[in-house]
């Protein structure tokens, strides 16, 4: 089974993040094979527009967390990990030059929302839910959260998503600006095509210009705050809550920090 599953038409990549069995959670596999799906198609000229999105019932759930679980009793760095895997995926969504458009279907989580918010446009089904959930496992936001989200619903709305670690609604997400619209679950692919296809026809290198644009008026530093997200990450990754909160998971409790 692929882990990323692609298809092509009308000027159109569809790259479907293929994991439904772990909620489309990404093991270093399936971002390295991302990143190249991103990196081929940024060199062909046939495609104009890429869509984004996940088989079954999510978009991601983010990091695999029984991988986290493998790594913790050995001295892999955090900060290494996401250098060679998150960090320059999120740059490449930002940098790309043509449009990306993430279809979000049902729940979407850690990483997996870092990489929806790094798109440019969010088309969301009605009963998606967005949750933070760095905290919950006792990690900090990392995969430009802790930029996009508060860029996108504000320093406060973003502070308490992410400390009650509380999904946020599709209701709420359209009203907060973190997607552009809702249709309804049954829609969601055949919209997200259409509209992918409909950018594909237009001046695609006067979107990637405007992107720069965007990137330079709202994101400047954020290839800055994907280094300061992984240093921050290697601390919080070697602390006593981070295993508490590993151990909680994986045994579907609540962890106890206290």
């Amino acid at each position: 089974m692929s882990l990323i599953s692609a298809s092509f038409q009308h000027h159109t990549l569809s790259l479907t993040l293929n994991r439904p069995d772990k909620a489309n959670a990404f093991n270093r596999d399936m971002i390295l094979k991302l990143q190249s799906a991103l990196n081929d198609a940024e060199q062909n000229d046939e495609v104009r527009s890429i869509l984004i999105t996940g088989t079954g019932g999510s978009f991601s759930s983010g990091q695999d967390i029984s991988e986290m679980e493998d790594v913790q009793a050995t001295e892999i760095s955090y900060h290494e990990h996401l250098r060679e895997t998150y960090n320059p995926l999120i740059l490449k969504l930002r940098e790309i030059e043509k449009p990306v458009i993430a279809a979000i279907n049902g729940t979407v989580a850690g990483a997996g929302l870092g990489i929806a918010l790094a798109c440019d446009l969010r088309i969301a089904a009605d009963d998606a839910r967005f949750t933070v959930g760095f905290t919950g496992i006792g990690l900090v936001p990392d995969s430009g959260v802790s930029l996009l989200l508060p860029a996108l619903i504000g320093l406060a709305r973003a502070t308490e998503a992410t400390f009650s670690n509380l999904p946020i609604s599709a209701s709420d997400a359209l009203k907060w600006g973190m997607v552009n619209r809702l249709v309804p679950a049954e829609d969601l692919l055949a919209t997200a095509q259409q509209i992918a296809m409909m950018l594909a026809l237009g001046p695609v290198q006067t979107f990637g210009a405007t992107k720069k644009a965007f990137n330079c008026a709202v994101l400047p530093n954020l290839a800055e705050v994907l280094e300061y997200e992984g240093k921050l990450q290697e601390i919080a990754g070697k602390s006593e809550e981070h295993k508490i909160g590993v151990k909680a998971f994986l045994k579907k409790e609540r962890p106890s920090f206290l």
